[in-house]
């Protein structure tokens, strides 16, 4: 065989290898598309700590925004006729899970769908809110995390005498459209007595009735001012509060902005917490766990902040108890 024909016979036996060399891997060349995470926010911002503290969950799971997940967001801004479209527009979206903050939240996505799992963050009561059958077996497409405010308002009035030993009028402002403040409420009445308060309420529904439910309460001779989380107030807090401010009343409140901004006590979950934790869940979702069968957990950080420069603005003396049992004091 001559030089020339040995050289063609290796180099078509290279080809003929090179033409059986497997293919790269399917995965190599078809990326998988990002996940898409829907979050529906009826109490928060996009931009709020708790907001970012959800994001922070996802980067602790090992997701990488824009590579791995897509966050779409959708906020009412307190304003709960919005909730019922805002969750229609995630489900259109085609979401892969859907986070919502609050009760009424959670409501409209359940209410938007049955197939997409839901993630609560910071709910109050799930069971009795119809959200779940029961916290350690959900059933259904809704899971996630508990705050039980309706059982920690009793706390935070003990803590609200604690704080002004000769406390015995105390105005409470709750909003019925929200569906456990009237448990919230119907517990504060139940304990009350006890702790020598007699206890007056006042509806607020929308921003137009917080100027004369503080009114109402500044008239009544309250000494303090009892705030049962949600909106509206705590989307028009600034105003609230400058109100509160003028009628001379002490604030207390489950959310630690009231206290951030002017009121003088808080006492609750650590919303920042929860939210950070619902990423958890949102992990185990993407990893084939059903929503039904994952239970639902409870708050595992709690928070007391106390505004000292309210206190000296009230003339209220604050025990040494009470600063000794704060997680932060603002002086």
């Amino acid at each position: 065989m001559s030089r020339w024909a040995s050289a063609f016979t290796v180099a078509a036996l290279i080809a003929c290898l090179g033409l059986i060399v497997p293919p790269p891997p399917v995965d190599a060349q078809q990326p998988v598309s990002p996940r898409r995470v829907g979050v529906l926010l009826a109490l928060l911002g996009p931009d709020s700590k708790e907001a970012q503290a959800f994001r922070q969950g996802l980067r602790d799971a090992g997701y990488t925004e824009g590579r791995d997940v897509v966050i779409e967001w959708r906020s009412a801004n307190g304003d709960y006729a919005r909730l019922p479209q805002l969750a229609a527009d995630l489900v259109q979206s085609k979401v892969d899970v859907i986070i919502a903050d609050i009760t009424v939240a959670t409501q409209a996505a359940k209410r938007a769908t049955s197939s997409i799992p839901i993630v609560m963050a910071i709910v109050a009561d799930p069971v009795g809110s119809g959200l779940v059958a029961n916290l350690a077996q959900p059933g259904g497409n809704v899971t996630g995390l508990s705050i039980m405010l309706a059982e920690l308002s009793v706390k935070r009035l003990q803590l609200l005498k604690e704080t002004i030993p000769k406390l015995s009028r105390v105005g409470v402002i709750w909003n019925p459209a929200t569906p456990w403040h009237a448990k919230a409420v119907d517990n504060l009445k139940a304990t009350a007595g006890s702790l020598g308060i007699d206890l007056s309420f006042v509806n607020v529904r929308t921003p137009e009735e917080i100027g004369p439910a503080v009114a109402t309460v500044s008239r009544s001779h309250a000494q303090a001012l009892y705030v049962v989380d949600g909106p509206p107030l705590f989307t028009h807090r600034t105003t609230f509060l400058k109100l509160a401010t003028t009628a001379r009343l002490a604030v207390i409140s489950g959310e630690r902005q009231y206290t951030d901004e002017g009121g003088l006590i808080s006492y609750g979950p650590n919303y920042e917490d929860q939210l950070r934790r619902a990423a958890e869940y949102v992990d185990k979702v993407f990893k084939g766990g059903k929503p039904g069968d994952l239970p639902i957990q409870q708050p595992t950080k709690f928070v007391v902040v106390v505004n000292l420069k309210t206190a000296r603005a009230l003339n209220i003396p604050i025990p040494e108890s009470i600063l000794l049992r704060a997680d932060e004091v603002i002086r």
